[in-house]
């Protein structure tokens, strides 16, 4: 039971993370402003079940995947440790990279960004893939997997519920409050990099060590 709970929080904590809703929703806000109400719902809806489509389509053929590249699992999690720790020391910095370069880019059709850049890479990144093929590779029973999708999609609908009341919480929050938020956020997703870079590194030194 402790390590189901366990592993409900690390796939919460780092997936709500990496996806990161404050740093969508004000891109969200900017690209359907020219929308009617009606027009930005079925934008959000669109962009959610995108996001949602590629996370666990990467779960499930993450495995596939490495078999077919011959990548390793602790490979994955040390590259994928990197990302994070980049990503949460921009975060810890206030800095939203990766908003800024989307408000710059202009976009003639509005309605066609559900999919990109809002499904991806805005929602679903490669820092959100890689935790969740990591996660999935990491449950060790069918528990544990459910657990993960259960998470998904309920980080999905607080994603959604942010898009659709988008405008009031950014106001409700304010530019120091978005910061702060940002920044504890960011301090989270280094310590989960942290732990997944050692995680990933302790049995590549070991196999290193054994080949010597």
């Amino acid at each position: 039971m402790n390590n189901l709970l366990e592993f409900v929080v690390l796939a919460f904590t780092s997936l709500f993370t990496m996806i990161n809703p404050l740093g969508v929703i004000p891109v969200y806000i900017s690209l359907t402003s020219k929308l009617t109400p009606k027009e930005a719902k079925k934008v959000a809806y669109k962009a959610i079940l995108t996001g949602f489509l590629i996370l666990v389509l990467f779960a499930v053929t993450g495995n596939f995947i490495f078999d077919f590249f011959a990548i390793s699992i602790h490979s994955l999690k040390v590259v994928g440790g990197i990302i994070f720790f980049i990503a949460g020391y921009d975060m810890l910095q206030a800095r939203l990279n990766r908003t800024k370069s989307s408000e710059d880019d202009s976009f003639d059709d509005t309605k066609d960004v559900a999919i990109s850049p809002l499904g991806i890479p805005l929602i679903t990144g490669p820092g959100a893939i890689t935790v969740s093929i990591v996660l999935y590779n990491d449950a060790v029973d069918i528990s544990q997997k459910l657990v993960l999708f259960i998470v998904i999609i309920l980080i999905m609908t607080i994603m959604l519920a942010g898009l659709l009341t988008g405008r009031k919480v950014m106001r409700f929050l304010g530019e120091t409050g978005n910061k702060v938020l940002m920044r504890i956020m960011g301090l989270i997703v280094m310590v989960i990099a942290v732990e997944f870079m050692f995680s990933g590194l302790t049995p590549l030194v070991r196999k290193m060590l054994m080949l010597e």
